[in-house]
């Protein structure tokens, strides 16, 4: 993977650790998350417990629940639920005291932070018990005003911070003037063997077609994710109003997330989607449980993004699938998705677009529907290939179990 910034990365080329640890060895990581439903942080934690306990290690979640509990536990993490989704103080200091008792009856080695409002109750349960914190940063957050600042700085406090990508990292230092030397960047891992075109059944495909009332004769541009305002759903719809001026026909845009009960942004979409007279060709819809099929009935993926979203899971698994992306360039860095001018056309993975300018994402979607299907079927190909050579399991399992290392080493010194 292409380093753009002199933050730490373990090697991806290191074979990951077979061997299970004799107890004494093991440490015991208490991993708090907001929840365990299916954004970055929440999958994120996931594949976390499932490398530590792998390798003998007791992964301990604690989490508002969601329906990746069952994940957790089958992958031999336990799961405590408690409300550290809160943003509220009072809950966030009883949460504080809570984890500080935790760490102390369990006797854990280090807490890891998934996102914010978790965050400070594990930074206070850390300092108050001297373990050490690590927290790790999916996506660049807002700062509207110090206090957003304030709020967001916790989890660029950890005795050590993840970055899912070297976007991120150089936000962190950026904003924060975390240093580097306590910033290592380690992306996502995909499943490759789920994620695989090969495996998907044309059955599958008519099924997610069938389930969004699409023909099989017409294109589908997919944004997967949640609804959330930063995924830059009105730009798609600018774009697609575009799309349709310009004569584009047998085309289909499909928003496919959750949104977590935020009915008022939905509601303002639909309003917008009303307005723009492109209610016929776009479908908001549901998550599914066939992500693989879901991106395989896809035309093009597209991210939209409208603030930094570090490494998308979306987009490498949409790459995996052998499908072509479209990115602004909030939505994926450089180490995500190879696009011109910054490689030749015979190279790319995808097209890039400035975050918010519908025009450009029309016209790059206008691009690549005029390419015949054997170029349009290239491009996927490289997609497929560039993340299995750098977003594998492996590489990904080794690069976290090289850092706990360190964490151990660091936790036994006097």
């Amino acid at each position: 993977m292409v380093s753009q910034s002199p933050a730490l990365r373990v090697p991806s080329s290191e074979p990951p650790s077979q061997t299970v640890l004799p107890a004494a060895d093991a440490l015991t990581v208490l991993i708090v998350t907001p929840s365990l439903h299916a954004g970055a942080a929440d999958a994120g934690s996931a594949e976390l417990v499932r490398i530590l306990a792998a390798a003998g290690h007791k992964p301990i979640v604690v989490s508002s629940g969601g329906r990746m509990v069952s994940e957790v536990k089958a992958a031999g993490g336990e799961h405590i639920a408690m409300n550290v989704a809160s943003q509220n103080p009072a809950v966030m200091l009883r949460n504080a005291l809570a984890l500080t008792r935790l760490i102390r009856k369990r006797r854990c080695d280090a807490i890891h932070a998934h996102g914010r409002a978790c965050g400070w109750s594990a930074y206070w349960a850390a300092r108050r018990t001297g373990v050490p914190f690590l927290t790790s940063w999916y996506k660049g957050f807002r700062e509207q005003n110090a206090l957003k600042r304030l709020y967001n700085s916790v989890m660029a406090r950890g005795d050590r911070v993840i970055a899912v990508s070297d976007q991120i990292a150089e936000l962190i230092n950026d904003r924060h003037g975390t240093p580097y030397k306590r910033i290592t960047v380690i992306p996502s891992s995909i499943d490759l063997a789920r994620f695989d075109p090969a495996r998907v059944t044309a059955t599958r495909v008519d099924a997610v077609r069938l389930a969004w009332g699409v023909r099989n004769d017409v294109k589908i541009i997919l944004i997967a994710g949640r609804m959330l305002r930063r995924k830059g759903h009105p730009v798609v719809v600018a774009a697609v109003r575009r799309l349709k001026e310009m004569g584009l026909k047998d085309f289909h845009c499909v928003f496919l997330g959750e949104d977590h009960g935020r009915s008022r942004y939905t509601g303002e979409l639909w309003d917008l989607v009303a307005s723009t007279d492109t209610m016929e060709v776009i479908r908001m819809v549901g998550p599914t449980d066939d992500m693989p099929a879901a991106y395989a009935a896809a035309s093009v993926v597209v991210s939209a993004s409208t603030q930094p979203e570090g490494l998308q899971r979306a987009i490498l698994e949409a790459q995996a699938m052998g499908r072509p992306v479209v990115v602004s360039d909030l939505g994926a860095g450089p180490e995500a998705v190879l696009a011109p001018p910054a490689v030749a056309e015979d190279r790319m993975t995808g097209l890039r677009f400035s975050s918010g300018d519908d025009a450009a994402l029309a016209a790059a979607l206008i691009r690549l529907f005029s390419l015949p299907e054997s170029a349009r079927s290239a491009i996927g190909a490289r997609g497929r290939a560039w993340v299995a050579a750098n977003f594998d399991a492996p590489g990904v399992t080794s690069a976290t179990l090289k850092l706990y290392a360190e964490v151990a080493r660091q936790r036994a010194r006097p």
